[in-house]
């Protein structure tokens, strides 16, 4: 034996005391993974563990999903429901009739003498399905405001408006089991090893079985970059260059599906000019990929008898987010990628149900994947609600994004925020910090009473959390899964569905829906609005749901489980049953650097962290490992300016400035930086967020900084 020893210490698991196990779905990420959380005999949550027969996760879970269980007793959660007159006075402790009453009386003096549209509502991606359902019918169906939106905006709207302009409709093709059949993997602005881990071991997993080639575009040297085959580093906001230059390869040299395209696609002649235009030498000048390589790439992809491509935030994040989705999509219907096994265009989403909130919170549009747009599609939900269509808009109101401009300039006076918390996640945070004192009156529903945001309302509303609730989530794959109630909510804190349905009472137009008493009443809603749609629940049921450990949609009446994959039979959403063709001109229109500020500043994920760390922050296991924000430098780039590792440094963009920690790796070019994005008061301090046109999605990763040297160490570090 090593060092002397003459045998191993054996591994001991401390026994916990549990006594009871009870099923339920990870509240974090995306991925959607199966937990068990363990109880003692003082019915105390103790521990978590991954379920083994659940397909998703197969018993796996990642750090955050581990220590989920610590979330019940976690520090700075909201007890009672607090109010007060002005964002600078004390709050004052109230109870849950009062508190309500105050916000709908707020709201209806707002509305009465501003338009109903002066009150807005932005909510989440964290809550449950029937939640977001039921909210919904009260923004849209009570309330009336059309000025409603999630955060999810801020990291999935991209993918939705691509999946809209080219199939017809949201709802990603795809699922987790592509990994087992494609034969070549892009993967677009992902870093899966610490953006969604569980999905990185089911992608290794297959490589196990059989070789595949991985390539990687990331300006970032990142973990998942380093275990590709082939790693581009592409230069910021340049993805649509790249994704016509492949698109122009295989067309120019025969390697499309051509029997594809004429069946199942329209617009061809107008996306092949425009793909013409971009032959690989004239891209490698813009995208900084040299043009063999480019070639190379094209047609690797092309021949392979399956290809997939999945992506994150390095697509969606962008000023061509929208676009960039498309090209992703071109990409995928030339090659005859669409609906078969390993062949998909894969968003990988961000929080735990943004795909419960694209089905069924009618922030875009109206439940199950309607319009607002639609004249049929607003007399079905009138009917079904019982109310007047008229009530409804005819089109959708503002984005999320532009919600927060129009309070700047007075059009919005009132703001609803669930489970959001736009002072850490907004860009500029200085100009959030001016928007949200200018409200006449802001009210912040949360399960965290210390949640940044929470400084600047009127009213506070402690909501459960996660698992001290019951309802649905649904994945990335479209997998829906049950959460089932593990707690009692905290202190005097409710769930976010007894709040809405509890708000709705206090409007007379309320009086005139029906609100179901419980989450599986909403459920019975939604899958008879679903039945016969694309987007079908109605072979759903919470019984069948826990026994499958999750279905995918559609899952029809009758069905044993649901459907892998969209557009198998090659037949899309849009009027002609064809996916679009669309050409993608490109218009570098974000903040470059220069000589002022001459370096990128890129931002995300790490893994210990989810979003704004209201959570993580708060559980010692991930926070010990993450506990302060970092600066990614280059080292050639930190020697000309006299930065040392270790030590702190300036950020400074036209925004603002922000001290951090620097740590110097190759992991970035010295033309670049980078810093996660999860903590309060740092990198948002800095960044632009430009939006996309189509989605309106900020370009987090894409603006211009510089860095300076701080000689007096001891202040930075305060």
């Amino acid at each position: 034996m090593l060092f002397g020893r003459k045998q191993k210490n054996p591994i001991r698991i401390p026994d916990k005391g549990v006594v009871e196990w009870k099923y339920t779905t990870c509240g974090y990420c995306s991925t959607g993974c199966s937990i068990e959380v363990g109880l003692n005999a003082e019915g105390r949550a103790v521990t978590s563990r991954g379920v083994g027969g659940a397909h998703v996760n197969q018993g796996k879970l990642c750090l955050k999903g581990i220590f989920e269980h610590e979330l019940f007793r976690s520090a700075g959660r909201g007890r009672v429901p607090l109010m007060r007159d002005h964002y600078w006075d004390e709050f004052q402790e109230t109870d849950w009739d009062t508190a309500l009453d105050r916000v709908a009386g707020e709201i209806q003096r707002i509305q009465g003498e501003h338009g109903r549209d002066a009150f807005a509502i932005v909510s989440t991606g964290q809550i449950m399905t029937e939640e977001f359902y039921t909210l919904g019918k009260l923004a849209r169906g009570v309330i009336g405001t059309n000025n409603y939106d999630g955060n999810t905006t801020l990291c999935m709207s991209s993918a939705v408006s691509g999946y809209k302009r080219s199939f017809g409709s949201d709802g990603p093709p795809g699922c987790y089991d592509d990994f087992e059949h494609t034969e070549c993997l892009l993967a677009i602005g992902s870093n899966l090893p610490e953006q969604h881990p569980i999905i990185f071991w089911r992608l290794k997993q297959a490589l196990e079985k059989r070789k595949f080639p991985v390539i990687v575009v990331d300006p970032r040297v990142t973990m998942f970059a380093q275990m590709a085959d082939i790693h581009l580093p592409i230069s910021p906001g340049t993805d649509v260059v790249l994704l016509n230059s492949l698109a122009h390869v295989i067309l120019d040299e025969g390697l499309e599906d051509r029997a594809y395209m004429e069946d199942h696609t329209s617009d061809i002649d107008a996306f092949e000019a425009e793909v013409a235009r971009w032959d690989p030498d004239s891209a490698a000048q813009i995208c900084g990929i040299d043009a063999d390589t480019i070639r190379n790439v094209a047609r690797t992809y092309a021949r392979a008898g399956a290809a997939m491509t999945i992506w994150t935030m390095g697509i969606n994040q962008s000023t061509h987010g929208s676009d960039g989705v498309v090209g992703i999509n071109n990409l995928n219907l030339i090659t005859g990628n669409i609906g078969k096994p390993g062949g998909t265009s894969l968003s990988i989403t961000g929080q735990a149900n943004a795909m419960g909130t694209r089905e069924w919170s009618s922030c875009s549009g109206l439940p199950g994947y309607r319009a607002l747009e639609k004249e049929e599609d607003r007399r079905e939900i009138a009917e079904f609600w019982g109310i007047d269509p008229e009530f409804f808009p005819k089109k959708r109101g503002l984005f999320q994004t532009d919600i927060f401009p129009a309070i700047e300039s007075g059009q919005i006076r009132g703001l609803w925020l669930i489970a959001t918390n736009p002072m850490t996640s907004m860009t500029n945070t200085a100009r959030i910090r001016r928007i949200l004192e200018k409200l006449d009156f802001l009210v912040v529903q949360d399960a965290y009473a210390d949640v940044e945001t929470n400084e600047y309302s009127h009213v506070y509303l402690p909501a459960a959390i996660w698992a001290e609730k019951q309802g649905c989530f649904t994945n990335t794959e479209r997998r829906v899964n049950l959460v089932r109630n593990v707690q009692p909510p905290y202190a005097e804190s409710k769930p976010d569905f007894w709040i809405f349905t509890q708000m709705a009472k206090r409007f007379e137009q309320g009086k005139k829906v029906t609100f179901p008493e419980t989450t599986e009443g909403a459920f019975e809603e939604m899958k008879k609005l679903s039945k016969g749609r694309m987007l079908d629940y109605s072979g759903m049921s919470y019984e069948k749901i826990e026994k499958n450990r999750g279905l995918q949609w559609p899952c029809r009446e009758g069905d044993e489980t649901g459907a892998p994959r969209l557009y198998t039979g090659g037949r899309f959403q849009h009027p002609d049953g064809r996916a679009k063709l669309i050409p993608l001109p490109f218009e570098d229109n974000n903040e470059r650097p220069d000589e002022e500020y001459p370096l990128w500043l890129n931002s995300g994920r790490v893994v210990e962290h989810f979003h704004t760390r209201t959570r993580t922050g708060k559980i010692g296991n991930l926070n010990k490992f993450s506990p302060t924000p970092y600066m990614e430098m280059n080292p050639d780039a930190a020697r000309k300016l006299g930065i040392e590792h270790g030590k702190y440094a300036r950020l400074v963009s036209r925004r603002g400035d922000a001290v951090v920690l620097v740590q110097l790796t190759q992991r970035v070019p010295p033309d670049m930086v980078f810093v996660p994005f999860h903590f309060h008061e740092c990198v948002n301090r800095v960044s632009l967020g430009l939006l996309d046109p189509h989605s309106r999605q900020p370009a987090f990763k894409q603006c211009a900084v510089r860095v300076e040297a701080i000689e007096d160490q001891t202040a930075a570090a305060v």
